[in-house]
């Protein structure tokens, strides 16, 4: 049977759930290490990448509502790795990471260094760059749908 006529078999939704769970245990247990989540070490290295930012434009990059940006932000703000001050105007915000962020993050790359490092030895480089390519193709049509 050709890979084309092949027919989806159980819920995709689940099944992709399963493997997010799966990757999620390998990265947060050694991004523990540095004592940050998995969803703590991406929000700290976008604002590092993108601040100082609005938190729309943050919450825009990081394809997630602006409610759930503002529950995963609070943590960060609470602990002094990231402050949350005025904006270009006196209605909106920005976000920019503080001196201690940055230690924090450049100590927890090193920890997801060794988590990627361990799941491309787990998979296969090769397997983890066709996974790379079908989601940012998914990625790409979902985005695009109306």
């Amino acid at each position: 049977m050709d890979v084309t006529d092949a027919q989806p078999q159980g819920c995709t939704n689940f099944r992709l759930r399963q493997l997010l769970r799966s990757v999620a245990r390998l990265y947060d247990a050694e991004l523990a290490k540095a004592g940050l989540k998995g969803s703590q070490f991406s929000l700290l290295s976008h604002v590092l990448q993108l601040g100082p930012i609005a938190p729309t434009a943050l919450a825009e990059r990081m394809g997630m509502d602006a409610s759930t940006l503002s529950r995963n932000l609070r943590p960060l703000i609470d602990k002094g790795w990231v402050l949350q001050g005025p904006g270009a105007n006196a209605r909106s915000r920005s976000i920019t990471i503080t001196p201690e962020g940055r230690a924090l993050h450049a100590e927890a790359r090193r920890h997801w260094k060794r988590a990627q490092l361990a799941l491309n030895d787990r998979l296969g480089n090769a397997r983890v760059a066709e996974l790379h390519r079908l989601i940012d193709g998914a990625q790409q049509l979902l985005q695009d749908a109306p």
